[in-house]
């Protein structure tokens, strides 16, 4: 039992949760019950890179470490997650929708798991993405999953987490986040709303269809440039989608709202003016 959680976080490669996941679990810097240390690999998820920062988070300690990757099936989130399970320590590894493939062998090895399906792929072709399609992308596919709920989601997943280690009642989630569950989360009360949120949802993980067959099927330029753009345009439009729901969650003052208090325990209010309790 512990009065303050250290969770270490592993970040390999990029997904749109990578940047959001520990700023996430505290909005405010105010919470008084956790510590974080985050060690990454940037963009680049080889093998070594993913075992040296498996083997530097094991250095702070932590009660909990969450892994966080594009497709936690290959090579170099598996070597992540293996050496850092093989410390003892309980591992969450927070994916994308290809990591479903991996849940066979994170049950087996009693890892928790958190798969994002509107998380895609990004269109990673040169003659497309520069820095700025980038990070416009990434802006895109955080707006959807904060949006729709999925972020709801990882939110009360991990806090659980935090809990059973304060407890010392182990608890490791293994959820893949779908449409439904994303939106159930968000409690939407407008069914207008929820239907704008469903349909971004679903727009933002087909968006993943796009960008592989655009990276990886295709060899012209004049097949696989259009097809890329066109799963950013699908993303940037379902990320439009994203806010039109929460604007009209707002009109109607009913937006869920759910911070963090100090010690960690999740608050809840709709009304803008009322406090959360």
């Amino acid at each position: 039992m512990f009065s303050k959680v250290r969770i270490g976080v592993v970040k390999v490669g990029n997904i749109g949760t990578s940047t959001m996941i520990d700023l996430l679990l505290d909005e405010r810097a105010e919470r008084e019950d956790i510590d974080f240390r985050i060690v990454g690999s940037g963009p680049k998820m080889q093998e070594e890179d993913c075992k040296e920062c498996a083997q530097k988070i094991l250095e702070f300690n932590p009660h909990l470490v969450l892994i966080v990757s594009p497709n936690p099936a290959l090579p170099g989130p598996t070597a992540a997650r293996r050496i850092v399970a093989g410390a003892g320590k309980p591992v969450i590894v927070i994916g994308d929708a290809p990591g479903k493939k991996a849940v066979p062998d994170l049950e087996k090895e009693g890892m928790g798991y958190l798969l994002i399906e509107a998380d895609a792929m990004i269109g990673a072709r040169r003659e497309f993405l520069d820095p700025a399609e980038m990070a416009l992308f990434n802006a895109n596919v955080i707006k959807v999953l904060a949006a729709t709920g999925a972020f709801n989601v990882i939110c009360e997943e991990v806090e659980k987490a935090i809990e059973g280690i304060k407890k010392g009642s182990p608890y490791l989630p293994r959820v893949v986040i779908t449409r439904q569950k994303a939106v159930e989360t968000a409690g939407f009360q407008n069914p207008y709303a929820l239907a704008k949120a469903m349909a971004a949802y679903e727009m933002a993980k087909k968006v993943a269809d796009l960008s592989v067959e655009g990276c990886f099927k295709m060899k012209e330029m004049k097949e696989y440039v259009p097809t890329v753009a066109s799963s950013h345009e699908m993303m940037e439009t379902a990320a439009r989608l994203a806010g039109e729901a929460r604007e009209l969650e707002k009109a109607t003052d009913s937006l869920l709202r759910r911070p963090h208090a100090d010690d960690g325990k999740l608050l809840s209010k709709r009304k803008l003016m009322e406090k959360p309790g």
